[in-house]
């Protein structure tokens, strides 16, 4: 079996010491995901670690640089799996320069508190929402 293109994505909390909201991103593209929302990264480029990828994505993204918390554990070495060809892995981050903002891939982001009813009543991307589940798990731990 051929190993998954990698993808990385945040869950970029309001703070890693004392987390109270979880910044989602809602997708521009493509169609069948558009209005949906996610957790922001991308594809890691050859030669680039995880964390590398992560961070050269948000500062594209959303025009940020963060500090990597814990990762979120996924179901494989390779992190969740998102199709029959990819896999991400996500870490909790934490804004450390600039303010988020939509600049490449969405139309809006929101914070949204870190209970489960309220990121809940978003319209995930189907492959983030156990995700969601597993971040606040890692998110809440004391």
């Amino acid at each position: 079996m051929s190993e998954l293109k990698q993808v990385v994505g945040a869950a970029l909390v309001d703070s890693l010491a004392a987390p109270t909201k979880l910044l989602a991103a809602r997708r521009t593209a493509p169609e069948q995901y558009a209005g949906m929302w996610e957790f922001p990264g991308g594809k890691v480029e050859p030669g680039e670690t995880c964390e590398e990828g992560l961070h050269r994505e948000l500062h594209e993204e959303l025009g940020v640089r963060v500090r990597l918390g814990a990762e979120v554990p996924g179901p494989g070495i390779q992190g969740w799996p998102l199709n029959a060809k990819a896999a991400m892995r996500v870490w909790l981050a934490e804004v450390t320069e600039g303010i988020p903002a939509p600049l490449e891939d969405h139309d809006e982001l929101r914070w949204v508190a870190l209970d489960p009813r309220e990121l809940k009543s978003l319209s995930w991307i189907p492959a983030d929402l156990p995700i969601v589940e597993a971040m606040l798990d890692t998110a809440l731990r004391p």
